[in-house]
């Protein structure tokens, strides 16, 4: 009856479910103490209470999905969920039961779901909330109180990052504020769209922001904060920061030269906004690169003799002397001595002189003396006569051999000098022991040495001439040529000053000196060899490089100026008695591309050196400048000769031939060669890191259409010097100025494009053509370029014409390479005093020097050295020793089949020091070898006092 009635009265009275309860729960109180045991076990033990298992938790509603609330309990008869305070509906709950089987208890779990709907309606001063009530027949126990929220993250950041910029190791603090949102958003930061991680120098709070406090070059870039919870994800505006550098200047360079060699002139020196340069927008240095200063040279004095003193009493030889000084005045500061002599010898007897203790005309007959005295007078006439021819007969020796540069026994009259010094010490040791330390007696005499562009005022009138520049064809010209007389000026600095002595006929026999715009011919010896130059097309709008010079048996040098090639022809190349006229010309190629099928390009210009038919009796050495990076194993470099229109391998510069020799240099390679032809060096890349080098320059110019315009032209061009001297011609032509130093970067074949742009302007004060602001060159432009200066040009505009100051700077990168930034920083209405120079040195046009003069080693001193060490001793060949102690020890084969390997040798040694005239590479290596083999170099041929002599000079 209690269970039926608690049905029945459960059942009716849904509307009130706490008092249902409270019936139901008297009513099996009831039953419980009067029924059977078994009955009452079903709602578990006295004096328990239920027993939450599972509470409601916390939940979030997310767009219109409902949340479900749980509750679960033993022992427990019913659960009821409570929410704000008022019991939901019975219908509303979803329950189960089951029993545990470890204590035989009833658990029952309810659920209800909560809507979206319900959470809105709610009004009230606390978030909507929940909590589960459970019944037992000992009395109830209520569950925790669960809250209900509807979670949404608003769109809009309460505050955005800021873009900034910092000095390098400023702090970076970026603020973010998330959107407003339940559950609260939490926050990350990204760089670049990469999640920023934190490495001790990156600290985020938890107020969000985001804090560098030493700020570093690789923390440049794009930073968002990005809000997320279990809603959406928000990301913020996107900041930029940038890490800027500020320029710095570097240290001063030293004082260049001054610039005249005599009075008053003027000496700069420079710095560069390098330490640090310039970086991100960072502020250039401020003050000039370039100061200048006064300067002094001491102008040299050259030698005049004094009055001669009074003739001395006669001597028993019948002979009186005077003399005089070179005092009035004395040479000075690199002057030239007297020419003449200082003693003067005369005969004090009128021509009668002593025989026997008496006079001659005592000594004859009284019956002949009319007879003695026509025979006196004819015989003295016969002598003045006598005299005179030989007197004539000498000087036409003289100059003949002057004429051909034949000096065999001349050894100090050497560029950069052997002159007859006078040393303070002496050494008694063996004469190959050279001591490169010991110092001449700057009181007697002092030497000078040059590179090869010499200044000599006669071959700048010849090259001035297109008679000699241009070769005429079957023109047979005998003995007569230019002759030149170089003098060394005495001095200390290593810088040659030469002054010319001209003949007065300076062309060639059979040419007059106006035969303009004719082409010249070979000039041939006395054995008059009729030979065939042949014609070089020139174009019109590049200018022709060349150099044209007579040679004979002494030899010489030729040199093309200021382009990094030259020819060097030794003693004995060329037959005694025979001349050539040799000329070097610089072809312009068509295509950088030695053939469409073939991956190599030209790595220097291609230079032709002639006559075709030139006999020579040993090699000559050609220097040829080139622009390839060849510190690492990228490259296979060929030396090629054109024969008929196709480019045919000669040898590779890593392999031996005993048909020719290179010796290739980081940026000029010098071979040996003996037949005349049209050579080049090629390239063939062997992997994507080989690169060339390539020289930047940025030259500006007033533009003449606009007063307020201003033309800066970027110039990439191989890193050769006749390349760069192209673009000096053309801007020298336009009036263009010189900007910044030019710089080297290297240009990788890795097919990638190289960009120019132009960073940094003063946007207040100039502007820029639009779309002008990068330019682009092609990847096959830059690489197989045909020798042609690559330009691009930015037109820039001042507002104002007292903007007179630009500032700014030039990006020249390569996608995936190396970068170069060229600072510009100028007047625009500068003059031509505050240019940078084009060379380093004054633009020379002297071409050639011959005879002994253009070799470093005097011909005595080479002569025994090649005597000595081409023969051979117990411990082998010396010329071999001789080749590696000068670091030109490979491909031996090919001096072992010259009739004078040494000889060969020094040639070499003199191509490839023709710059710096520097002999103590070679002091150095005779020292070494004289301690090596000291008992295998015993002369040469000379005694030991005269081998100190010699080799004093060369120490």
């Amino acid at each position: 009856f209690g269970r039926a009635l608690y049905w029945a009265v459960g059942d009716a009275t849904f509307t009130c479910p706490f008092l249902t309860f409270c019936y139901s729960h008297v009513i099996l109180f009831s039953f419980y103490s009067s029924g059977p045991r078994g009955e009452a076990l079903q709602h578990g033990q006295s004096g328990t209470l239920p027993h939450f298992l599972e509470e409601p938790v916390d939940a979030y509603i997310v767009k219109s999905n409902p949340i479900k609330l749980r509750c679960q309990a033993r022992p427990a008869l019913q659960i009821f969920f409570k929410c704000n305070g008022e019991w939901v509906h019975q219908s509303q709950h979803s329950s189960q039961e089951h029993t545990d089987l470890g204590t035989g208890l009833k658990i029952r779990e309810v659920m209800i779901n909560v809507s979206r709907q319900q959470v809105e309606d709610f009004h009230g001063p606390e978030d909507y909330w929940c909590l589960c009530v459970a019944w037992s027949h000992l009395g109830t126990s209520k569950s925790r109180k669960a809250t209900v929220r509807i979670a949404y993250l608003r769109k809009n950041f309460e505050q955005d990052p800021q873009g900034t910029e910092v000095p390098l190791n400023g702090m970076i603090v970026l603020h973010c504020r998330p959107p407003e949102g339940v559950p609260v958003a939490e926050v990350e930061w990204l760089k670049n769209e990469e999640p920023l991680s934190s490495d001790g120098v990156i600290d985020t709070r938890g107020d969000h922001n985001l804090i560098i406090s030493e700020a570093r070059l690789s923390d440049s870039g794009n930073y968002t904060c990005v809000a997320s919870n279990i809603v959406a994800k928000r990301r913020s505006a996107t900041a930029t920061v940038v890490v800027y550098v500020n320029g710095g200047w570097s240290s001063w360079t030293d004082w260049s030269p001054c610039n005249v060699r005599c009075g008053r002139g003027v000496q700069k020196r420079s710095r560069t906004c390098t330490n640090p340069a310039p970086l991100n927008g960072g502020a250039f240095c401020e003050g000039m690169s370039v100061q200048k200063s006064t300067c002094n040279t001491l102008c040299p004095v050259d030698g005049s003799w004094g009055e001669w003193s009074m003739w001395t009493v006669c001597s028993s030889d019948c002979e009186r002397q005077r003399s005089r000084e070179c005092t009035a005045p004395e040479p000075k500061h690199g002057g030239r001595l007297c020419d003449g002599v200082a003693l003067a010898t005369d005969n004090c007897t009128g021509g009668l002189c002593t025989q026997n203790r008496k006079l001659l005309h005592d000594a004859k007959p009284q019956g002949v003396e009319n007879s003695s005295d026509v025979a006196l007078y004819s015989g003295l006439a016969a002598g003045v006569v006598t005299v005179v021819l030989l007197i004539i007969a000498v000087t036409l020796y003289r100059r003949s051999q002057s004429e051909y540069g034949v000096d065999v026994i001349d050894s100090s009259a050497l560029t950069g000098g052997f002159q007859s010094f006078s040393f303070k010490t002496s050494r008694q040791a063996n004469p190959l022991l050279i001591n490169s330390s010991m110092q001449p007696d700057l009181t007697v005499s002092r030497t000078y040495t040059s590179p090869m562009c010499f200044q000599d005022s006669i071959d700048k009138e010849l090259m001035a001439e297109r008679s000699l520049l241009d070769p005429l064809p079957d023109l047979k010209v005998k003995g007569q040529k230019t002759e030149l007389c170089f003098i060394v000026s005495p001095g200390v600095e290593e810088r040659a000053e030469y002054h010319v002595m001209s003949h007065p006929q300076t062309f060639p026999r059979g040419l007059a000196p106006d035969y303009r715009g004719v082409s010249v011919g070979t000039t041939l010896g006395r054995r008059s060899k009729n030979l065939f130059t042949p014609q070089v097309s020139l174009t019109p709008s590049r200018p022709v490089h060349k150099a044209t010079a007579v040679f004979g048996h002494a030899g010489g040098r030729l040199v093309v100026p200021n382009t990094g090639i030259s020819l060097l022809v030794p003693h004995g190349a060329i037959a005694e008695d025979t001349t050539w006229e040799m000329y070097m010309i610089i072809n312009q190629q068509d295509s950088s591309t030695v053939s469409k099928d073939e991956p190599e390009i030209f790595l220097s210009p291609a230079v032709t050196y002639g006559p075709p038919g030139l006999d020579l009796s040993c090699p000559i050495a050609m220097t040829i400048a080139h622009c390839a990076e060849v510190a690492a194993d990228n490259w296979t470099i060929r030396l090629k000769r054109q024969m008929q229109d196709k480019w045919e391998e000669v040898m590779s510069v890593d392999e031996e031939s005993t048909s020719c020799y290179c010796l290739l240099e980081a940026q000029r390679c010098h071979v040996l060669l003996e037949h005349p032809g049209r050579y080049a060096l090629v390239g063939e890349p062997l992997n994507q890191d080989a690169a060339k080098r390539l020289r930047l320059a940025v030259f500006g110019s007033a533009d003449t259409s606009n007063s307020l315009g201003f033309t800066l032209r970027v110039y990439c061009v191989d890193d050769t010097p006749h390349a760069f001297q192209e673009v000096a011609v053309g801007e020298r032509s336009r009036g263009g100025r010189l900007l910044e130093e030019p710089k080297m970067m290297l240009f990788r074949g890795n097919t990638f494009s190289l960009q120019v742009s132009i960073q940094d302007i003063p946007q207040l004060l100039w502007s820029i053509k639009p779309f002008t602001t990068c330019q682009e060159f092609s990847f096959s432009q830059v690489w197989a370029s045909d020798q042609r200066p690559l330009q691009c040009a930015f037109s820039l505009e001042r507002y104002s014409h007292s903007s007179s100051q630009l500032s700014c700077k030039i990006s020249v990168r390569q996608v995936k390479g190396e970068e170069q930034i060229l600072q510009v920083y100028t007047s625009v209405v500068e003059n031509e005093k505050g240019v940078v120079p084009f060379f380093t040195q004054s633009d020379c046009t002297i071409t050639s020097q011959t005879g002994s003069r253009a070799f470093k080693i005097p011909l005595s001193i080479r002569q025994r050295i090649s005597a000595t060490f081409d023969m051979s001793n117990a411990k082998g060949k010396d010329w071999q020793l001789l080749a590696q102690k000068l670091r030109i020890d490979r491909n031996l084969c090919y001096f072992a089949c010259q009739e004078s390997p040494s000889s060969v040798i020094l040639s070499l040694w003199e191509a490839q020091h023709q710059d710096s005239g520097d002999l103590d590479s070679l002091a150095s290596a005779l020292e070494e070898i004289s301690k090596i083999q000291s008992s295998g170099i015993t002369s040469l041929g000379c005694s030991r006092e005269e081998q100190d002599s010699e080799f004093a000079k060369l120490g």
